[in-house]
Formats: C-alpha cells, structure tokens, sequence
C-alpha cells in the first residue's frame, strides 16, 4: 500500500500546475474507497485544471429568413460580428486560439469552409489560426463545441472556438442533384429522404400527440421568449449586428442594427393557431405556427482549459462535462433527444433529476412534447426562455445559441442552477445531447467514505 501511495505521489507532483502550491495534496492520498462518482473525478480535475470551461458565448439575434433583418446580410460577416466579440470582451489574443470550429448544414461545403476562414480574418484572427466546418445537421453547433471540448481534453490546444452558422435566405434547405436509385432496396435509407415535416407527422401520429398539445407548447414558446426579450435577458448574449436592409422594389439600402429575434409573437394564441392549416399532411397536425422558425443567425463559444482561464483571470461561465450522439429511427427523427439526453446525462455519473436546466430543441412541437414526457421532465425546467419555435432554427447556428442561453440564464439563476443540458433531434435520426455545469460549482472532495474491508484506492479497481 506504501508503494502505491508513493507512486501517486510522485504523479500528483507531475500533475501539479504551477499555482497549486497552496494546495495540500498529501491530505488527498489516503487508502480509501472512492464511492463519490463522477463527483469526485471533477474535483481532481478541478484541482490540476484539467476541466474544459467556457468563459463566453455570444449569438447574434435570430432572423426570419428572406423577411427578416439578415436578409441581405452575408453569412460570413454574422460568423465575423460572434468571433470578434469573443476576443474583444475576453481580451484573449486571437493568435491564442488552437482552433475554429464552425456548425453548418445549408451550404456547399467547400464555399462555407472558406467563408468561415474569411469570417475570422474579418474578425481579427491572424493566419496562423486554422478554421474548419463540421456538419451534423441541426447539431452541428453543439458538434463544434464538443470537438473543441475533445481537443482540448486531448491536449491539441489550450484555447478554442466552437460556432455555428446558417443563412437560410442565402441556402434553403433543397437535394441536389440524383439520387442513387439503390435507395429504394433499404427502407431506413429511403426513410432519410424524408421531409422534416413528415416525420413530425410521424411523431404525432405513433405517440399520440394531439393538435392541441402541439400548439400549447408552440404559444408557450412565444411567450417565454416575448418575456425574455421584454425583461432584457437575451442581452447578456446577443451581440447587435450592423448591416443593411435593401427595398427589393427599389434596390435603396438602408442602415440597420440587428439587436433583437424577429421571430417572436407576443401575441400568439391558441385561437390563432389553431386556425393555420397542416403544411406536410391533409389530415395531419403540424403546421407553420408549431414548427421551428426558419432563420438566419450566428453564434460562438469560447473554451479553453481551466488553469488557462485562471491564468488569465477570465471569469467561468459554464464547464462542459459530457456529450453524447446517438442514433434512432430515421422516419421519427424527433425522438433523439429521449434517447441521447439519458445517454449524455449518465455519462455525467447524474440522474435526469440532478438536472436543472434543459435547452431542447423545438423543431417542431410533436417531437420536442414527445421527449419532454416520456423522459418526464418538469416543463418549468426545459427552454424557459423559449425556444426555436419563437427564437428560430437557424439549423447550423442552433447549437451554439443554446450553449450562449442556457449558460447566461444559469449564471442569472446562481446556486439554485448546477447543471443544464442542451439537446436536439437530428436529420437523418439521430440525437445529440451535452452537459454542462455551472462556472463556479465545483464541491470539494468530501463524499468519500473510509474503506472498511479492503484497502482498494479507488471503486474502479474492483
């Protein structure tokens, strides 16, 4: 046992930062048995700053595509106006950042690769630093954050940054070209091709989502964000865009700053919605006023390890944790944040009841009632601030705008908030999820219990 705890010794001062020294490490190697989890493993990560934080994330306002405020606005200058805010209120040098990673979904890949590589030397980023796209459909913002959470945790880099951006004026959602006719012999394949809307129908129709319940869940989301936007809380993470707005008749361009979602309706009624006809199916019961908002918009996150933020003094907005991608039926696509959320929240050694906060992503209101009841979550837990149905669903942006809203709104909520999960169903059928945990919510090490018949250092070892 001596032997043992003098190897760990000799690797805690190996592991130890340069400005641990006030740290008592001796206290911490005692031949007991570890029955704290996860728990206990962030608090050594903690203690040699290990842990991937977030010390900012920002989004510009969300638009309605075609109509709204970005309309004539280049996608490449809404990624610029979230980078450079990034540096300018971290004061972290852009030459410090190991990497971009930018979500999108809509455009070619090639010519959106080298619009987010424009969009960072327009924001001030030098040569040196490299920019990439990742595409995971509608999780493709959260995808980049997570990359950079796993590269950082790899030791790639100390610093980077997780974005994501969609314009849906300049690239509607739209096939292009054949398609291979193989498809026809593989129906989950063929179920791939099929409109967003129509799996919603699906949704509805398997689980029994009622028109009712669809549209109750759509006039919540308005009035969340309506009171949102009314109080003032998006304005922690909303960056103003100025742009340009051009008549279509005349051509004249007008002056303009973006600071608010277009999208919202204050006003919005069962009455109202009820009144609106299915979009995708005859007898169906989804329709525009119960699905996401298609928008145009951008976001981004800055992480970095934790000994670096503290190093710098930066203050830590959330602390990334875990995340989980998983796959379900394609014809019922809706259905992935019941099966990732689960998956992502047990690899964070929680229970769903441990969670506090849950930004689920509504892209259309059968899918996201369907997840909120068969995980039985408290509806006063999950999008308080309204989600895509009021904000948008600019699909590539989407993820990186849920990681600036729930992180701001569990800043403002304090010690009653510890843990938030974001998540989002996914073309194609799959799902995403990740968990994050509030800034300055590291216990310390005091759940452990005194080994009694064995001398194990640690449960993992049984």
């Amino acid at each position: 046992m001596e032997k043992a705890i003098n190897r760990q010794r000799v690797l805690l001062e190996h592991l130890r930062p340069s400005n641990s020294s006030s740290h008592n490490y001796e206290s911490a190697l005692s031949a007991s048995v570890c029955a704290a989890g996860d728990s206990a493993a962030y608090q050594r990560t903690s203690v040699y700053g290990d842990d991937v934080v977030i010390v900012a994330a920002y989004r510009t306002p969300l638009c309605k595509s075609k109509r709204g405020g970005f309309k004539d606005t280049y996608p490449d200058d809404l990624l610029a106006h979230v980078l450079k805010a990034l540096i300018e209120k971290t004061n972290v040098a852009p030459s410090e950042v190991g990497d971009i990673v930018v979500g999108t979904v809509l455009a070619p890949g090639s010519q959106r690769a080298s619009e987010c590589r424009m969009a960072a030397f327009y924001a001030g980023f030098p040569e040196t630093v490299p920019v990439r796209t990742v595409n995971r459909q509608c999780s493709s913002g959260l995808q980049a954050v997570a990359d950079v959470a796993a590269a950082i945790k790899a030791g790639f880099y100390d610093i980077g940054i997780g974005a994501g951006l969609e314009s849906m004026t300049v690239n509607p959602m739209a096939w292009e070209g054949s398609v291979n006719p193989k498809v026809k012999a593989f129906e989950q394949a063929q179920n791939c091709l099929l409109p967003m809307g129509i799996t919603s129908e699906n949704v509805a129709h398997r689980f029994g989502v009622t028109r009712k319940e669809q549209d109750q869940a759509a006039v919540e989301s308005h009035r969340k964000a309506a009171a949102a936007t009314v109080s003032g809380k998006f304005k922690d993470e909303i960056i103003p865009v100025a742009t340009k707005i051009v008549d279509p008749k005349t051509g004249e361009e007008k002056p303009v700053t973006i600071s608010v979602d277009d999208g919202i309706r204050p006003n919005a009624s069962l009455s109202e919605l009820s009144k609106l006809k299915p979009v995708f199916k005859k007898d169906g019961t989804t329709t525009a006023g119960n699905s996401s908002q298609v928008s145009d918009g951008a976001g981004a996150v800055l992480l970095m390890k934790r000994s670096v933020a503290m190093r710098k003094g930066l203050p830590i907005l959330g602390v990334f944790r875990t995340f989980a991608a998983v796959g379900v039926d394609p014809a019922i696509m809706g259905v992935g944040p019941a099966v990732a959320i689960p998956a992502a929240v047990k690899s964070a050694g929680l229970e769903l009841d441990d969670i506090d906060l849950f930004e689920i992503n509504e892209a259309f209101a059968s899918q996201f009632v369907y997840c909120r009841n068969k995980l039985g979550l408290d509806p006063e837990k999950i999008n308080v601030n309204g989600g895509a149905m009021a904000i948008g669903h600019p699909l590539g942006a989407t993820g990186a705008r849920c990681v600036a809203t729930l992180l701001h709104e569990m800043k403002r909520q304090g010690r009653d908030c510890r843990f938030g999960v974001i998540s989002m169903c996914i073309g194609t059928g799959m799902g995403a999820a990740a968990v994050f945990e509030r800034g300055d919510c590291v216990d310390e090490l005091c759940n452990v219990r005194k080994g009694e018949s064995n001398s194990l250092l640690s449960k993992d070892a049984r």
